[in-house]
Parts: structure tokens; sequence; C-alpha cells
């Protein structure tokens, strides 16, 4: 057997579209142990193929050599081989250090001498999964959606200590870490949750309670108890356990998006300054909400996608003429 040391990206949407890959990997009788952030870790724990999660003690930026030299030295002699899936510098250090015979990733940032088995960067951004996938080294890629699954115990334990009902209510994510391009209004989101049958949870990073609550506090005081506002409440395996048990998700182009998307949940999955294109959620009981391809739309939005993290025309038109009756037209088409 070959045992193989997977070094994962550190954002929540990246990690489940390594998926296919991890599941081409297995099938073909490696052993994966997955070296992952904290924050990124249960992820791969939701992957049944993945044998062990190593959290690395490392932060955002800045090198560390000392302490990936340390784990490093713990590593030698365990792997066979190394898929670096970022493209940083600092993340192919890792496997050099450990003496892993194998390094396979992408060239990235001046990585020639840290890999062993270098891939191209291509020119165009292909999907994500497609990406990531090309690093088995097989073809027919483009079939590649990701699974994630939960475990039935721990998610009725989340809804028994919340005091929800499977099915009995919809998950918003109106968060996206990389910038409010990619966010719809808070405003929206809050009319929307006025509107619907159902409560509505809203999950999301410590970061984003405030603009939770900014949606909640409307819709509340319309209807009390409309919304529960758990962003930064939940640990991450407990925000999957959420998201499994819903009777659908909305929310932007986000980890969260694409955590919906690996657990077969309905979803509406809204657009901005990013393209469904290359990270679209591959669930066939996604909507996706884009108006760059709404015929109707006017005038056509040129600009899009900009892939910027602020709108750099000031009005973000690509997600303020979204409106909630779209959406709750969308999600009762689920």
């Amino acid at each position: 057997m070959t045992n193989a040391l997977i070094i994962a990206p550190q954002w929540i949407g990246d990690a489940v579209m390594t998926e296919p890959l991890l599941r081409r990997l297995h099938a073909r009788g490696e052993r994966l142990t997955v070296g992952a952030l904290p924050w990124v870790a249960p992820v791969y724990r939701a992957m049944p193929q993945v044998a062990e999660v190593i959290e690395f003690p490392f932060a955002h930026g800045g090198l560390q050599f000392k302490a990936r030299r340390t784990l490093a030295k713990a590593m030698q002699g365990q792997f066979d081989k190394a898929y670096v899936l970022p493209n940083s510098l600092k993340s192919a250090l890792l496997p050099l250090l450990a003496g892993i015979a194998q390094r396979i990733g992408y060239l990235g940032e001046a990585r020639v001498g840290l890999l062993t088995h270098r891939l191209k960067n291509p020119k165009n951004k292909p999907p994500m999964v497609a990406f990531y996938s090309a690093l088995s080294g097989e073809t027919g890629l483009e079939g590649d959606r990701p699974q994630l699954q939960v475990d039935p115990a721990a998610a009725g334990q989340t809804l028994q200590r919340l005091g929800l009902q499977p099915g009995g209510f919809v998950v918003f994510a109106p968060g996206a870490e990389y910038g409010p391009a990619k966010r719809w209004p808070a405003a929206h989101f809050s009319e929307l949750a006025a509107r619907l049958d159902l409560p509505v949870v809203l999950l999301g990073s410590g970061k984003e309670a405030a603009l939770c609550d900014e949606i909640a506090a409307p819709a509340n005081a319309a209807q009390a108890g409309k919304c529960l506002n758990l962003a930064g409440k939940t640990s991450l395996p407990e925000a999957l356990s959420l998201i499994a048990s819903s009777r659908s998700t909305v929310s932007n182009d986000s980890g969260l998006m694409h955590v919906a998307a690996a657990l077969g949940v309905p979803q509406v999955a809204i657009f901005g300054s990013s393209s469904p294109l290359h990270t679209p959620p591959l669930n066939d009981r996604a909507t996706v909400l884009w108006l760059k391809t709404d015929p109707a739309y006017q005038p056509p939005l040129d600009c899009a996608p900009c892939f910027a993290r602020e709108c750099p025309l000031g009005h973000t038109r690509c997600l303020n003429d979204i409106s909630a009756d779209q959406v709750l037209r969308l999600l009762q088409g689920l």
C-alpha cells in the first residue's frame, strides 16, 4: 500500500473541492493522511476515504520554518508520496523536509526544486474540482463532484440541543470571507427570511456575527423567533450537521455553499463578483443566480466577473439588483 500525505488548502470551499481527487487516490489503493489547518480539518473528517487527519500548528502568513522542520522530522519515513494542493512555496516545504520521495503539485511560487512531479498552472481559470483532480494524473475529470458525509448521531445531537427538527428550517450562509463583492446585501437576506414559511438558521464565523444580527433583527421584530443567529457559536462539524439537516440553503459563493453542494442539500447560490463557471456548486439540487447570464437584466453586467474583493465601480449591481423575490421563487421551485 502507498502511504500518501495530502497538504490541504487553507479555505473551506477549496477543501471541499479536493474530495474527488482524494476519492480517486483512495480507489487506486493509496492510504491518505491529510495535513490541514485546524479550521479546515473537519471537512476532511467528513470524507470516509481519509484514514487520518493531522492538524498543522501553523498560522496565516509567514514561513514558520522552525515549526515545519520540527513536524517534518516527526514524519520522516512515514510517507511514499505527497500531494501539495496549495500553490505556495511554504506548503511544499514540509514534504521536502520530511524526505518524501515523490512530491506532486503545480509549479506555483518558484517550487521547481521542491517538487519532483510538477504540473503547469493553466492559463485560464478551470473549474477548481478539475484543477485539483488533475494532480492524480488521471483523465476523465469532468464529471467529478464532491461528496461529504455527516455522522447521523452527531447531527441528531446538534438538532436536539438547538431544539430543531430535520427539514424544519432553512439555512442562510450570508458571509463570504473574500470580501463584500461576494455578499448579497443583509437587507435582502432579512426580507427573504421574513417571507419564508420556515424558521431560518444563520451560520458563519464569529467575524460574521454582526452581519447575521443585521439580518435577524428586522425578521425577528416582525415575527419572534424567525431567525436563529448561530454565527460564531457552532463548530464546523455542527455547521455541517445543520446544513445536512436543513430543508434548503441560501448562500453566497462561499465555503459553506460548497459544503451544502457536497451534502446534496437543495440550495440557491448567489454569485456576484465571482463566476459559477469557475467555482459552481456541484449539486443537481442547486440553482445558481448570477445576473451576468440573465438576458432580461439590463444594462448587461459587462464588468462581471471581476473577482474583486470590493466593487471597483462602486455600485455592486451584480448583487444589489438581485431581489428577495427572485430568490424566493427559486427556493419554492427546488
